[in-house]
Formats: structure tokens, sequence, C-alpha cells
């Protein structure tokens, strides 16, 4: 039985492996010579970048909305409850 994996199989595990979305990635089985073309790949990783920190920027305000949101209902719950005892105290001092 012979073995039939070759350097292109390896590099496309590679691949796969350290890049599992599949982007084409200069310098992984392709060399890149031409600095047009590097440039060019700078910039559209570059674009992605700032989506990426775009979505982060919206995930942390949306945390952070919430977690607000969380403290104020919590705030106004402790704050009915102090007003439900205090009823309930007063209630039964009127009663004596």
């Amino acid at each position: 039985m012979s073995d039939d994996f070759g350097a292109k199989d390896w590099g496309e595990q590679f691949q796969k492996l350290f890049n599992p979305l599949g982007i084409p990635v200069a310098g992984l089985g392709q060399p890149t010579i031409d600095p047009d073309e590097i440039e060019k790949k700078i910039a559209e990783l570059r674009v992605v970048e700032n989506w990426l920190k775009t979505n982060l920027g919206m995930v942390d305000m949306t945390i952070k909305t919430l977690e607000m949101q969380k403290a104020a209902l919590e705030a106004m719950q402790a704050s009915a409850e102090a007003v439900k005892s205090s009823d309930t105290n007063q209630t039964k001092k009127d009663k004596k």
C-alpha cells in the first residue's frame, strides 16, 4: 500500500488547521512577491480589523447597557421591598 500523501495535501491540511475559514493567507502555499499584492492584502485585513473593532464596541456597549438595566431593576425592586416593608410595619403599629 503506497502513501499518496504529498506536499500539496500537507499544505491543504496546514491551511485547514491554521485557517479554518478558508481566507487565503499570503505566504502559506502561495509565495507573494508583488508588493502591490501585499499592500492590497494589508488594506483588506485593515477593513476586516475595523469591522471587528466596531462590532466589539457594539457588543461592549450592549453588555454595559444590560448591566445598567439590571442594576436599575434591582434598585427598583429593593426600593419597592423597602416601601412594602415599611407599610407593613406601619400597619402593625397602627393596629396596636
